[in-house]
């Protein structure tokens, strides 16, 4: 008799199972969505776009309101001045009107031919304005008792303008420049090299130094729990006051470093550690090692008590040094781990900002990508350039991330 069970997933229960399970995961792809994926899609918008800083504000009529004349006394004339811009320099404002109503107590003389008068609605249409433009408009008035009454003042109803502008990063305006001005640029392979450099030996010296106080640290003996908490110190601390604590330590002026190497005879004047090609790039390096090393040492200690004794205790007897224990034993054990460390570590490494700009600001050969994505957005003003340096930046991590992934953790088992 032939078998009419229905395939496993396609019956009615699995795809009722299968409808519960993509609704209670709809909170998570929805968050994922917002706080990842838009912001991602929102810088590649913006690298083809023409956009400078002033540009994220939409262009606008500016408008101030005032009256001139000074009257003091029912009878006087005045004048109400309305002095408008367009906040723009770059774009067209078209159709243009404002709404305004004149307080109790001023009758209008004359009106601005542009201008109409309701009872006491006023309404103008100035037409469209090209960028910059600047318009002033003065309408006379006689003061009336009850202005002075009411202690009115033509600011008090605040005016409505209104019109209508391109915006330039939601517009149909897309370019290539962006990424010309980025690749045609002679120092952007220095800044890529420099970031290899930073990312590659911060990496793996944070590892090393790590697996090293872990390989310290394995054993069990009297204050080990102290050590182990100065150990995380420098992942613990805040970045401003260790980078703040390392300038002082290494100022060519006053710092202690250069005070004791110049007493020991290792040089005969202070040495600008901060300040100086190359030594400046092999500092920020140096600080990247020393203050990330704590975590890869958290990781690595957690491994390296979970591997079994016993065979610690059998290659012991059969003569094995501490180093082929370490290299024949340990380091099998310690691979994955290691792997997953070096993988997170030369992203957070590539996208380290923060570091560099309190040591150096970019200075002396330090300026990495992610340096260079500021200093394009906000001290250039060119926010499409620095989108684009940040997705050159994504790019490369990807590329980085996918290779590791498709050769060196198939190596590694994972």
């Amino acid at each position: 008799m032939a078998d009419i069970t229905p395939p496993v997933g396609t019956g009615p229960l699995a795809k009722r199972e299968a409808r519960l399970a993509w609704g209670l995961l709809f909170p998570t792809i929805t968050a994922v969505a917002l706080v990842v994926v838009l912001p991602l899609l929102a810088i590649f918008w913006i690298s083809f776009k023409p956009v400078e800083l002033g540009d994220l504000r939409a262009p606008e009529v500016v408008l101030r309101e005032d009256l001139r004349g000074g009257p003091e006394v029912a009878g006087d004339e005045a004048t109400i001045r309305y002095r408008l811009r367009n906040s723009s320099q770059e774009q067209q404002i078209t159709g243009v009107t404002f709404n305004d109503v004149i307080p109790e107590g001023l009758q209008v003389v004359e009106l601005d031919p542009r201008c109409t008068l309701d009872d006491r609605a006023l309404s103008c249409d100035l037409g469209d304005w090209e960028p910059g433009l600047r318009d002033t408009l003065t309408i006379p008035v006689i003061v009336g008792q009850a202005y002075f009454d009411n202690d009115l003042r033509p600011q008090d109803s605040a005016a409505i303008t209104t019109g209508a502008s391109s915006n330039i990063l939601t517009n149909s305006t897309f370019t290539l420049d962006n990424f010309k001005r980025i690749f045609n640029s002679d120092e952007f392979f220095e800044v890529l090299w420099v970031t290899l450099f930073y990312t590659v030996f911060g990496t793996i010296g944070a590892l090393l130094v790590g697996l090293f106080a872990a390989l310290l640290l394995n054993k069990s003996f009297k204050g080990q729990g102290i050590l182990r908490g100065l150990y995380l110190f420098p992942y613990v601390a805040p970045i401003i006051a260790v980078a703040f604590a390392w300038l002082i330590l290494f100022d060519p002026f006053s710092g202690s470093a250069n005070a004791l190497l110049i007493q020991m005879g290792v040089t005969d004047e202070a040495i600008n550690f901060f300040g100086e090609r190359p030594l400046a790039l092999i500092m920020v390096t140096v600080f990247e090692i020393w203050r990330y090393f704590p975590l890869s040492f958290l990781f690595i200690l957690a491994r390296m008590q979970s591997i079994d004794t016993d065979m610690y205790e059998a290659a012991d007897m059969d003569g094995a040094s501490p180093f082929q224990q370490f290299w024949y034993l340990s380091m099998p054990q310690l691979l994955g781990i290691l792997s997953v460390l070096f993988l997170l570590r030369f992203i957070w490494t590539f996208n380290k900002f923060d570091d560099i700009f309190l040591l150096t600001g970019g200075n002396a050969g330090t300026r990495t990508l992610t340096v260079n994505v500021y200093e394009q957005a906000f001290a250039v003003s060119n926010i499409g350039a620095g989108a684009a340096v940040a997705v050159v930046i994504f790019g490369c991590l990807l590329t980085f991330s996918l290779f590791f992934l498709k050769y060196i953790s198939r190596e590694e088992g994972l």
